[in-house]
């Protein structure tokens, strides 16, 4: 299991939120750089990165520091917010972006999923689904769709997706633990690569995460409120 610790850019500084609430957004570290390289010293292989703004806004914003962060760390990259067509996709990807997250256009454009794992291949394209009350949230959250979590899990990996993000928004920012039993669901409805976002409050939760043969585990407020120590996370993850 992999650990990714998570760096969310709102208007160019590294915030959390809680359950999605954009008023809830508060600075957790004064250096989004520096804050990654103390990831990595920490023995971090991945970052999580999202633009809120994006989210929000349904397009990129905080392109450029993005393309700074990729060349300022050897993190492998994982990004998500605003991204809804091939062109930003591949802007991303040809500079220093491992990976991308589709979320909002998962549900709203599914042929753009397709499309995207035949152009770029499936290792570098991930679907973020995000839920609340089971039901999948788009748009930064701020609309909920009529389509179940699972529902779009089983077509997400019917169009090819090897990876997911799942997020019970309820849980995410809360120190409360993540939802275990939407994880276990998801992970054994699909074959996907299933990654636990939201709620991640200790090392119990990690192990809980590990027991349930999850692929990864974003970490955020955690880490920033000091709940739980990434090292120690990590060597729990790989078995140490």
């Amino acid at each position: 299991m992999i650990i990714l610790p998570a760096i969310d850019i709102k208007d160019g500084s590294c915030v959390r939120l809680v359950k999605g609430d954009y008023n809830t957004a508060h600075k957790v570290a004064e250096d989004p750089f520096v804050t990654a390289k103390n990831f990595e010293k920490a023995g971090a292989e991945y970052l999580h990165m999202v633009d809120l703004d994006g989210a929000k806004d349904a397009k990129t914003v905080n392109r450029d520091l993005f393309y700074e962060m990729a060349k300022s760390t050897s993190l492998k990259i994982e990004l998500g917010g605003g991204i809804r067509n091939l062109d930003t996709i591949e802007d991303y990807l040809k500079n220093g972006i491992n990976r991308v997250i589709l979320g909002s256009v998962a549900i709203k454009n599914p042929t753009l999923v397709k499309t995207a794992i035949k152009e770029f291949g499936a290792e570098r394209i991930v679907v973020g689904i995000d839920a609340k009350n089971e039901m999948v949230a788009t748009e930064g959250w701020l609309d909920t769709s009529d389509v179940n979590y699972i529902d779009l899990a089983c077509q997400m990996e019917k169009a090819g997706v090897k990876y997911i993000v799942f997020t019970d928004i309820s849980k995410d920012g809360t120190l409360k633990g993540p939802n275990l039993k939407q994880l276990d669901n998801i992970n054994k409805a699909v074959g996907c690569n299933i990654i636990a976002s939201g709620g991640i409050r200790d090392i119990s939760n990690i192990s809980a995460c590990k027991a349930l043969n999850l692929y990864g585990v974003i970490c955020g407020k955690s880490l920033y409120e000091g709940t739980l120590d990434l090292k120690t996370a990590i060597d729990l993850s790989k078995g140490e």
